[in-house]
């Protein structure tokens, strides 16, 4: 009996928890609530460095043939950003055409559009005149409605001349952030995963190389499927008479990188625009056909093309795109899926096991193979 009292003992002293545990859990969510309320607060700051940063891991394919040519170091670095720059820049002027039509368009769509709101509206009121007690109830209610929509439509501006330049120092701040980060990044890259290396003890340089080429993997592969699938919105928003193709392709191309939301915010889009240019059920065509394409593309060509090595839980994928939006925006939305990407494989280059399981935003069978006690 006293040698099972013995051996007892040991096992409640495991059980107890540690008195600093409850402490350490404490200061690590503080932590992480200080950390983005700064993140929050500064983002004008923060949000360019981050997506240089990020901007910088997709260039890595880019910098290694830099390397191969034995280019110093500022000079490739130089180069890269510039080709960068550039590929942004053309990209912006070849949207931008299309987006001033779409601008000086926005009056008359919403003309229309409250056209067909009326004419919906009217049919309630049809409905409603089924009953007269109800109808009592709801015209206030709908009077104030009215009342609000042409307070609405008349606060709706456009931007002047004195917004843009009120913005303009703000967006040239941001831009010089994020030219100078994305260059010095990519000039002392290879110097800063050797610190890494050697100040810690959990991550080295090679974690960090192999995180930034899974970025820049996912991110080139998603950038051509979505430019294919950008080019087949095109056309069949052409065959199909809406207005601008080439803009909804352009969006297609956008919004397809920000997963879930992007393709429900465009189908949104597609439906308003729908209803407003066609009569009848072939208002929502558009709309239903490109449901239709998103879906095909989301379940059978990418995860053909990304592949198991690029795998990561959709709950994640999902929450970290809510989270992003919410703290930068449109910004955030763009820098949630490389990011989770990279932070997913410094993960798995920490632990033995990984935490992956479909491709992002597709649900996958967890393998079993190679795990053994």
């Amino acid at each position: 009996m006293s040698n099972a009292k013995k051996s007892a003992a040991p096992n409640k002293a495991a059980v107890a928890i540690h008195p600093m545990t409850l402490a350490n859990a404490c200061f690590v969510i503080l932590t992480i609530i200080v950390v983005f309320t700064v993140l929050l607060n500064a983002k004008t700051v923060f949000a360019p460095v981050i997506a240089a940063l990020l901007l910088g891991l997709i260039l890595t394919p880019l910098s290694d043939i830099w390397e191969r040519l034995k280019l110093p170091a500022a000079l490739s670095a130089l180069l890269s950003m510039l080709l960068a720059l550039t590929s942004i820049l053309l990209l912006l002027l070849l949207i931008e055409p299309y987006v001033t039509k779409a601008i000086e368009r926005a009056p008359v769509i919403w003309n229309e559009l409250r056209e067909t709101i009326e004419e919906l509206r009217r049919l309630l009121r049809g409905l409603e005149d089924m009953s007269e007690d109800l109808a009592k109830a709801i015209e206030p209610a709908e009077g104030d409605t009215v009342a609000n929509t042409e307070d609405s439509e008349e606060a709706v501006n456009l931007p002047s001349i004195s917004d843009a330049l009120f913005y303009a120092p703000q967006f040239g701040a941001q831009f010089m952030i994020f030219s100078g980060t994305l260059y010095f990044f990519l000039m002392v890259k290879n110097d800063l995963y050797d610190w890494v290396s050697g100040a810690s003890i959990h991550i080295n340089g090679d974690d960090l190389r192999q995180a930034g080429e899974k970025v820049s993997q996912y991110v080139l592969t998603i950038s051509a499927i979505n430019f294919c699938f950008a080019v087949l919105v095109a056309i069949v928003m052409r065959l199909y008479g809406m207005p601008s193709p080439i803009l909804w392709g352009m969006l297609a191309f956008g919004l397809n990188f920000v997963l879930y939301l992007g393709p429900i915010a465009l189908a949104g889009l597609l439906t308003v625009t729908g209803i407003v240019v066609f009569d009848g059920a072939y208002s929502y065509l558009p709309a239903a056909t490109y449901l239709a394409m998103n879906a095909t593309e989301g379940q059978f060509v990418t995860p053909t093309l990304v592949g198991k090595s690029l795998s990561i839980n959709p709950l994640l994928v999902f929450l970290s795109l809510v989270f992003w939006l919410w703290l930068w925006g449109p910004i955030g939305g763009i820098i949630a899926i490389p990011l989770l990407v990279w932070g997913v494989a410094i993960y798995d280059g920490l632990t033995a096991h990984a935490i992956s399981s479909g491709t992002p935003g597709k649900l996958r069978p967890t393998s079993s193979a190679g795990s053994s006690a």
